[in-house]
């Protein structure tokens, strides 16, 4: 494993520069967003204006116009603790816009910003920066994704060698940069401690007004205790201090801040019997396993709680893994999951813009039978053609074609090179 990770969105970046005024990257703290932004903008030769120095945001309060009126590209790291000034973007692009003249920098979600300062609507293009993928950590260059969509899925002979403690070390140490640094147990214990304290501590606080912290920490825990699972607000209330109406805004909150994602249900308005409750998933599986004590001791004693909570990380390991790589493609992909009201249930559909469907199943077993194809094969039967390709992952170790479209991989298929 490369001590240097390359960024498989890099090229994404600069092709979306080029096509839009204002471009932002977002995604949670701490993923390497301002060590994107830093190295394009050296290919561009500009500076930097650094929000989280108090002197640069102090100056940009005193006057907004000057820094907003700098030689383009202007590039602003940490934007969304001035929302302000997108205000001042949208009155220099009134008068005089063209593409690839903002890139901005943030660790919260442009739709948490108020109201009055989402001002800039059809001239700005959002693209994630999330956790790094076990294939840019791995430096493989897997693009499986990708090529299912072509209908390129191929199987080999040869065995998987990633055994399940394997699977537990890659998912308990996540992808966030420096807690990969992290080499024993302590270390990366006490990095997510303090990466979550500061999320729950100070960025939550410049989002939202929070009457006690420990009961937005209260809701996190709850909330990622449901991964994998459809959001269930009133469950978390129940076991938490907040109101209904609270809790729902912290949830919110946290999805803000990219700590969850909501994972909306797909085919609602094209499949009948389609059930539009959204899921949830952690977005870091390093912190999802540090939130729900997830330890290998745990697992090697099989401890049941520890078993259930594993199989629902797996989910959201290997669903954050799909998405990510979509990013790369560079072409508009909607995903969701798809759950019908007789319990017939996908983990993840991924729908081109041109129609063409990816479905996939996830299982934390290393055995696949009949049944566990039957989600893929409903909705292969209902979708026809615009179906390319449903694959189940699982933790075993052999890769085949099931049926017609229909795929068994390891899980490792989407960071190996094969």
């Amino acid at each position: 494993m490369s001590d240097q990770v390359v960024r498989r969105l890099t090229p994404v970046v600069l092709q979306r520069f080029g096509r839009v005024p204002v471009l932002l990257l977002e995604g949670p703290r701490g993923v390497g967003k301002s060590t994107l932004l830093r190295a394009f903008a050296a290919t561009q030769g500009a500076p930097v204006f650094d929000f989280d120095d108090p002197g640069m945001l102090a100056a940009a309060k005193a006057d907004p116009a000057a820094l907003v009126n700098e030689a383009l590209p202007v590039f602003i790291d940490e934007y969304q603790r001035l929302p302000i000034l997108l205000d001042w973007i949208k009155a220099r692009l009134n008068r005089h816009t063209e593409d690839g003249m903002f890139v901005l920098a943030g660790s919260a979600s442009y739709d948490a910003l108020p109201p009055g300062t989402q001002a800039l609507t059809g001239r700005i293009t959002r693209l994630p920066v999330m956790p790094f993928t076990q294939t840019e950590i791995d430096g493989t260059g897997n693009t499986l994704i990708a090529r299912a969509f072509e209908g390129g899925i191929t199987h080999t002979l040869a065995e998987s060698t990633t055994t399940r403690i394997n699977y537990v070390e890659r998912m308990m140490r996540g992808g966030m940069p420096l807690a990969r640094t992290k080499t024993t147990d302590p270390e990366r214990f006490e990095w997510f401690e303090q990466y979550i304290r500061q999320s729950i501590e100070r960025d939550a606080g410049e989002l939202r007004r929070i009457g006690h912290k420990t009961d937005l920490a209260d809701v996190l825990t709850r909330t990622i205790g449901q991964t994998a699972g459809v959001l269930n607000i009133s469950k978390v209330e129940r076991d938490v201090k907040p109101s209904w109406r609270t809790t729902a805004t912290y949830v919110e909150l946290l999805e803000s801040l990219y700590l969850v994602r909501r994972l909306p249900a797909w085919g609602v308005t094209v499949l009948p019997r389609s059930i539009a409750a959204p899921k949830i998933h952690v977005v870091d599986s390093g912190v999802g396993a540090h939130l729900l004590r997830l330890t290998s001791n745990k697992l090697a004693r099989r401890d049941p709680a520890a078993l259930t909570e594993y199989g629902h990380l797996v989910e959201s390991f290997v669903v954050n893994e799909a998405i990510r790589q979509v990013s790369w493609t560079g072409d508009p992909v909607q995903y969701g999951y798809w759950r019908t009201a007789d319990g017939v249930e996908v983990d993840l559909v991924l729908e081109r813009y041109d129609g063409a469907v990816i479905a996939i199943e996830i299982k934390a077993g290393t055995g696949i039978s009949p049944k566990h194809l039957a989600p893929l094969r409903a909705l292969r039967d209902r979708l026809g053609s615009a179906f390319i390709a449903g694959i189940t992952f699982y933790t075993g170790s052999r890769s085949y074609q099931a049926a017609d479209r229909l795929h068994v991989l390891p899980i490792d298929r989407l960071w190996t090179t094969t």
